[in-house]
């Protein structure tokens, strides 16, 4: 899809998601943030970005 120019920034510690091990993220995709730890769930994929919501609070 748009991988290589998605951006997500984590909607609980607000620093930038790295994706680099997500090959084919897509809507209901679960993503957790490298830095706090928290569950994410993917609710739209644009060229933009990722929009998500909150899932899990994490570690």
């Amino acid at each position: 899809m748009f991988l290589n120019r998605m951006k997500l920034t984590c909607i609980e510690c607000k620093n930038d998601v790295d994706l680099s091990s997500y090959t084919d993220v897509k809507k209901e995709h679960v993503v957790e943030c490298n830095h706090c730890g928290i569950t994410l769930l993917v609710t739209s994929v644009s060229e933009a970005g990722l929009e998500v919501e909150i899932m899990d609070e994490g570690k």
